[in-house]
Formats: structure tokens, sequence, C-alpha cells
């Protein structure tokens, strides 16, 4: 964001935060939580206060923050303020209480469980009517595209694509239908006071599965220990989740489920496929943002697009979609 706009955002949380007394000194903290091209987030003390993207679609928006804001989800998802504005400029404001974050020098205290059992409670939720779809499977096409665009020339894009093309497109109707995140990782969960889930913009109905997909993802690649996994994934199905059909927490084999697994229950019966995409989808924004930089690839993106390697090796790519 341009620096007159971050100006006017900073001064539009202060006067959220202070109604009454917008003018007088204050002693709350402020700052950037994050400045990226779909959205903008600053702080005021307890008010956090989002730009989103320029010329983002007000109507689905709407619809996603009156599901954050409804009462049966108030333990769930974080709900929305008052905003002091609709928009500034081309960008539409949503205001929101502050939370902790997770804290990512402490991983071992990361709370998986309390995530699991979020998204078992969100998924059993039905969805008001409509709400748009969830967008998770449209973000992973969308990095690919960032990739091409960014880093054509890469080393390692041949091999993003080669597994981008083992990931079947959704099919409309396939599987459980529910309320769904949509951008499920640990940045998207914040203590306030007790644990709640953040970030409504891909927020939507769809396969529940791709709310899991990430840790999956992360689990397939080895970078997410057996133990924290299991917990996770645990922690979901006893509170009901309805992703993966399964009770047991079982593990695939390298980029994907072992051969045959399709019997007894196994939960990446659902989870592969997404756990595929968001391989991809990292792998495809490593590559664009640190093509960008002008930096190498650090250990975990590496880690990724080793695992795309894998992925090609194990799964045979599709044909493209016929034309219209």
């Amino acid at each position: 964001m341009e620096e007159t706009a971050l100006v006017q955002l900073h001064a539009l949380a202060r006067a959220a935060a202070h109604p009454a007394a917008a003018a007088a000194p204050c002693p709350c903290p402020v700052g950037v939580l994050a400045d990226r091209d779909d959205g903008t987030v600053v702080r005021h003390g307890g008010l956090v206060l989002k730009a989103h993207a320029p010329g983002s679609d007000t109507a689905p928006l709407r619809a996603r923050v009156a599901v954050a804001a409804a009462p049966s989800l108030t333990d769930v998802l974080l709900p929305p303020l008052p905003s002091p504005r609709t928009a500034l400029d081309d960008r539409p404001l949503t205001a929101w209480p502050y939370g902790t974050p997770v804290d990512p020098e402490a991983p071992d205290a990361a709370p998986w469980e309390e995530a699991g059992r979020l998204l078992a409670r969100l998924h059993r939720t039905p969805a008001p009517p409509r709400l748009p779809a969830m967008r998770a499977p449209v973000k992973a096409a969308l990095a690919v595209e960032r990739m091409l665009r960014a880093a054509p020339d890469h080393p390692a894009t041949a091999t993003v694509l080669r597994a981008w093309r083992t990931v079947p497109a959704p099919a409309a109707g396939a599987g459980p239908l529910a309320l769904c995140h949509g951008d499920f990782h640990l940045g998207q969960l914040v203590r306030a006071p007790h644990w709640r889930l953040i970030d409504v913009d891909d927020l939507g109905v769809g396969d529940p599965a791709w709310d899991l997909a990430r840790p999956a993802a992360w689990f397939a690649a080895g970078l997410l220990a057996p133990e924290v996994w299991a917990r996770f994934l645990g922690a979901y199905e006893a509170a009901g989740g309805t992703a993966t059909g399964a009770p047991s927490a079982g593990a695939p084999a390298a980029g994907g489920p072992a051969a045959g697994a399709a019997r007894g229950g196994d939960p990446w019966v659902r989870l592969d496929v997404p756990a595929r995409a968001l391989t991809v989808q990292t792998a495809a924004l490593a590559l664009a943002k640190s093509t960008a930089e002008g930096r190498p690839l650090d250990e975990v993106e590496h880690v990724m697009i080793d695992t795309c390697a894998r992925i090609s090796s194990l799964r045979t790519e599709l044909p493209p979609p016929a034309s219209p």
C-alpha cells in the first residue's frame, strides 16, 4: 500500500478505536500487521483494520463477514467490529478485534488440537444460503499462473508444472459440501481470549478436505512431525469433522497415499488431491516470490520443490481439459 493510503488507514483505525476522543494522545500499540497484494492490515490498540485487495467484490465479502458475525460461530470465527468506513479508495474496509497470534518461535506450543476442533465445528455448521464457494482450489491455480508470469525460466518451474498436471480439476458436487475456511494455516489463528479462526476472505461452501490440505501437505513433505499431524487430525475427527470420513490418522507415502489405500477408512482418500494441490501452490509461490526478490530458495522451499518431483514420479499426468 502506498504511504499516503497507509497513513489514512492508520488514522481511520485510531478514530475507530477512540471514537469519543480521536484527537487525544494514547499509549495504544500500533503497527502494520500485514501489507500484501491481497490486503493491508493495521493495528491500533485492541482494534485491527483491514483494507482488502483493490477492486474486491464487496457482495461476497459482506456475505463472508456476516458469517463471522453469526452468533452460532462466535466461538469459532473472530467476530467483526463496526468499520469506520466502508472503503478506502477502491479497497473495502473491515474492522476486527485484535488477537494474539500463534508464536512462530514456539512451535511446540502451536495449538494444533484447538485448530482441529475449530475446523470441525466450522465444517459442521450449516452454511447460510447464497454464500459463495470457498476459494482454496482457485488459489492453487492462481499460484501456478503467478509462477509462470514471474519465473517461467526457473529450472524448478517444469517440476512444479508436472506435479500440477497430476491434480484433477475440482468436480462440481464431488465429496461432501460444508462451510469451509478456504485458507487454513496456523497464521489464521489468534487468541481473543480463546483460540479463534480469522481471515474470512476465502470462506465459503466447498469440500472441507481443502481446509486440512496445508498441514496434510506439510506432513507428506516431512515438514510436520507425524505425532503433530496425528494430534491435529485426531482432534478434528474426535470433534466430528466431516472432511475425511475416517477415524484414523493414516500416513501417506512420499508425495501421496500408499497405493490401494482406498479402503478401511483411510483419510488420505479424501486428502490426497487437496494436499497435492497445496504442495504445488506452496512451491509455485516460493518460485514466484524468490524470483521477484532475487534470492535463492530457502530450505523449506526446496523441500516443497522436491515433494513436487516425488508427486510427478508417483502420479500420472492428466490430459489438459478439452476446449469449450
